[in-house]
């Protein structure tokens, strides 16, 4: 069925514009410290990059409607990855192409042939989706775009620049390989559950190297490829490379999610270090998805990844108005010995303190003592930071009651005899407004000498937990009243220490 386009003036307006004159970033459920468009549907990010002294993200956006569709790419810029700035839309859907997931380059070199000056431009590779009708299939193809400036881009004249004539071939991941002194394309076959690698010299001609998979999880589609390297701690000049892939549904709570590989990249052939039966997922929550790291990053800077906060089971009907779709928290990444293997560690930037406001903090180990100073601090919120180190002593579990009202709290707890992290919205406020949403998300954790460190991000309608110093993420959506402010502690037994800063935090939007 033709999907029905919005007035040519209501259209103009929105993407000459970005409907700034319709929101203030205050409405009931709207984040304060992350990002979501004005207005409209977003999901996934895209093309992420550093250039011209910004950090480019592109998302994928509805410029017309709160909901799926009309796919082209959003964009926002920011200087340290915390503070955006909402920009026109930077490629516009075709009159029979959308523009789904893609990334980003900074041709330096200019091995496109495409930059008009020496300083480089960006180069964006997006899939173009072409739907099916009654006499052709639905056709998948990667292609080009072209910014000078970094605010507006031009379509390459030759699109497309790779085609398999499939329905399920997208979401390319381009980066330099310096090695070979070439381009490396990585896309999923998604019905496949394939991730295949592609070189190219110029951006414009793709060679197949090789494929990956199936391995790891194979139940829904592979989507949202992305491949990078870390240093491994502890040996200086060696490198794992990671390979993320979304997944789509089979996520072990419900809905979206996503797995990744530790492994060796040669230039031609990724080959995991672990069994291919071996799952390790990226985020335990019900709510990150798409989670893709920047090119192009200030030298000496580890990567940085960003994700789409939702989930497809329940994204199309969340209860938010005029904008559907956020960002997660930007992470930063690096490997660590777990359980004597690899694995991934994500901590959120440190730039994030530059907005922290009020402060309490508490030492000790009454539990009602803290209760009580808690509840009498005058700056509670719902956009904070809270931190906390806690021994458990006798405790074999420990709750936070985080968003709390009169019916309405968002659990997040440690259970020691299941060795589980745990969080539970089914008591939520808005918990119904899909049956797919209340739900209790956990995630396997020994902490071994008894000490539970975690780092908790609170903004009006979404929870991101990092446990021993990024171990393990969790992130999850939650929709309580928007006076349910209290906070508190519960445990099992006697604890034995409490260690606790709670930090307001100022919006980013002016």
């Amino acid at each position: 069925m033709a999907k029905k386009r919005p007035s040519l003036t209501v259209g103009v307006l929105l993407l000459l514009f970005g409907a700034s004159a319709f929101c203030a970033h205050n409405e009931r459920y709207r984040p304060q410290f992350h990002f979501s468009p004005r207005t409209n549907w977003t999901n996934d990010p895209c093309g992420l990059v550093y250039a011209f002294g910004k950090y480019h993200l592109f998302f994928q956006h509805n410029p017309f409607a709160n909901r799926w569709g009309h796919m082209s790419w959003g964009h926002a810029v920011s200087t340290d990855l915390v503070h955006w700035s909402q920009l026109p839309v930077a490629i516009p859907e075709g009159k029979k192409v959308a523009i789904f997931t893609g990334s980003s380059v900074f041709d330096r070199k200019n091995t496109s042939g495409l930059c008009k000056s020496k300083q480089g431009c960006i180069v964006s590779i997006y899939t173009g989706e072409t739907p099916k009708t009654a006499g052709t299939p639905e056709r998948q193809t990667q292609n080009l775009a072209v910014s000078q400036d970094g605010r507006t881009w031009t379509k390459y004249a030759d699109n497309p620049v790779l085609d398999l004539g499939r329905g399920d071939s997208r979401d390319p991941k381009v980066f330099w390989y310096a090695p070979a002194k070439r381009w490396i394309m990585v896309i999923v076959l998604a019905n496949e559950r394939k991730v295949s690698i592609f070189s190219s010299p110029n951006l414009k001609h793709w060679h197949h190297e090789s494929d990956f998979g199936p391995q790891g999880a194979t139940r829904g589609v592979w989507e949202c490829p992305d491949l990078y390297s870390l240093p491994v701690p502890g040996h200086t000049g060696e490198t794992r490379w990671i390979l993320k892939v979304g997944l789509n549904p089979a996520r072990v709570p419900g809905g979206s999610g996503e797995q990744y590989f530790i492994g060796r990249f040669d230039g031609t052939h990724f080959r995991n270090d672990n069994p291919s039966g071996d799952i390790h997922w990226l985020d335990y929550g019900r709510d990150s998805y798409c989670e893709l790291t920047f090119n192009n990053e200030p030298k000496g800077q580890t990567p940085r990844m960003i994700g789409w906060m939702d989930n497809w089971d329940y994204a199309g009907v969340a209860p938010t108005l005029p904008w559907r779709g956020a960002m997660t928290l930007p992470k930063a990444l690096s490997l660590a010995e777990v359980n004597g293997s690899l694995a991934l560690v994500q901590k959120p930037v440190e730039q994030l303190r530059s907005l922290r406001g009020d402060a309490f903090e508490y030492e000790g180990a009454n539990e009602a003592d803290l209760n009580r100073k808690v509840a009498a601090w005058p700056h509670r919120s719902q956009s904070f930071e809270l931190d906390a180190t806690i021994r458990l002593g006798a405790a074999k579990q420990i709750v936070w009651r985080l968003l709390q009202g009169k019916n309405d709290e968002t659990l997040v707890g440690y259970d020691a005899l299941k060795q589980e992290l745990f969080v539970d919205r089914s008591h939520c406020a808005n918990a119904h407004f899909s049956k797919a949403f209340p739900s209790r998300t956990t995630a396997p954790l020994k902490i071994g000498n008894g000490r539970l460190r975690l780092h908790i991000f609170v903004d009006r309608s979404s929870i991101e937990v990092f446990a021993q110093g990024g171990r393990i993420a969790m992130t999850n959506l939650t929709f309580p009243t928007p006076s349910s402010t209290g906070l508190s502690l519960d445990s099992s037994d006697e604890i034995g220490s409490i260690h606790l800063k709670i930090s307001k935090l100022r919006s980013i939007w002016k």
